[in-house]
């Protein structure tokens, strides 16, 4: 019993905790929530290292009216009960009115009604469920698009560049990832196609063997995975090594590197597909501090310059406004554009990006991925 004690200390100490960031005195306090531990503690350091580079550059020249940000860390492991626990302990232990996250779907959807009824703004760089802002929460925007948006792109790839006549569909019951799965099946529907099987997996699964002898059983020329690369990885490694020819089509939610390593190296992810915004590293307004990054040994990948913009974001709507309520913040961003490392972002009533950019992306023999060049 000691021993479960001592261990449930830590975790309550790791879920909710000050950044090397943090500075005395007058702070303005920023929360960033996402999955630092677990299966995909990747995503939760990619927003982790985009947020960081930005408050330490804002900081460095000279805060925001004067006030240095201050972060804390909310590791909620893509854990929807985790999720509204760190929640509550950023708004009522550390008086957050400001959160830069979560990753997972599943997750920000609950811990945002704790953030909504605290009056708390809440952007996410990557939860792409449309029901996150589908809700009518005035205080809450996301900095990536949606998933009906890169389900039509997947689909149009998929029909139009593929030239599929056998679309199996497979998720793994997640908010994120059903909801990507559906996404792709409703574009499908309306370009006159129909999937030939649609299953689902369950997240933390590694043998999917038996799947891979449904697929086989329908001729499936194209596998759409709605889901995350802890399972897309084995999935594709199992496909290859039972010889089937099919097409991995997945969305953002293998963007990492983390997918090669899962999915049993380069060999086994080249040729994967998956949509995704424009890379943010190719973007001209965000070179410096793509360089500065990886001058400093960290390739910021998928989510990074997202979790980076959406704190300038922040940071332009503080210093227009002076304050830090969350409701008055809201306000300001939904009437104004902020330029960002990834550009001019503006939102629309919704808290949705005006504008979104979704693509292909096609991994590689060396373990990146690149984009698919458009006709």
């Amino acid at each position: 019993m000691k021993k479960l004690m001592f261990h449930g200390m830590i975790l309550l100490a790791w879920m909710v905790s000050a950044s090397p960031l943090a500075v005395a005195g007058d702070a303005i306090p920023i929360g960033v929530a996402g999955p630092m531990t677990g299966a995909y503690a990747a995503f939760g350091e990619q927003l982790w290292r985009g947020a960081e580079q930005a408050a330490k550059d804002i900081n460095a020249a000279g805060g925001v009216n004067g006030k240095k940000i201050e972060l804390f860390k909310g590791d909620d492991a893509c854990e929807p009960k985790q999720a509204v626990a760190v929640a509550n302990q950023l708004v009522e232990r550390h008086g957050i009115k400001v959160v830069i996250g979560h990753f997972c779907s599943s997750s920000t959807i609950p811990a945002s009604e704790v953030y909504a009824d605290a009056g708390v703004m809440q952007i996410t760089p990557g939860s792409t469920n449309p029901m996150v802002t589908e809700r009518n929460i005035p205080t809450l925007f996301r900095t990536c698009g949606r998933d009906n948006q890169q389900g039509s792109v997947g689909a149009d790839f998929v029909v139009n560049k593929l030239k599929a006549k056998s679309v199996a569909i497979v998720h793994d019951k997640d908010t994120y990832g059903q909801g990507l799965a559906d996404a792709m099946r409703d574009a499908l529907h309306r370009l006159g196609r129909k999937e030939v099987l649609y299953e689902g997996l369950t997240r933390g699964e590694k043998d999917f063997n038996a799947l891979v002898t449904k697929f086989k059983s329908v001729n499936a020329d194209v596998v759409y995975f709605g889901g995350l690369h802890n399972e897309a990885g084995p999935l594709i490694h199992q496909m290859k090594d039972q010889g089937l020819k099919a097409t991995l089509v997945s969305g953002d939610g293998i963007v990492s590197q983390d997918f090669v390593i899962a999915a049993g190296g380069p060999a086994y992810a080249e040729g994967v597909h998956m949509t995704f915004g424009r890379d943010p590293r190719k973007i001209k307004e965000g070179e410096e501090v793509v360089a500065r990054m990886r001058k400093a040994g960290y390739e910021p990948e998928g989510y990074t310059l997202y979790s980076y913009a959406t704190m300038q974001a922040i940071a332009a709507a503080i210093t227009a406004t002076n304050s830090i309520d969350g409701s008055t913040l809201a306000r300001w961003l939904h009437a104004h554009d902020v330029p960002t490392v990834m550009g001019i972002k503006g939102w629309d009533a919704k808290g949705d990006l005006k504008v979104s950019d979704y693509v292909m992306y096609r991994w590689n023999g060396q373990g990146s991925y690149e984009e698919v060049p458009q006709p």
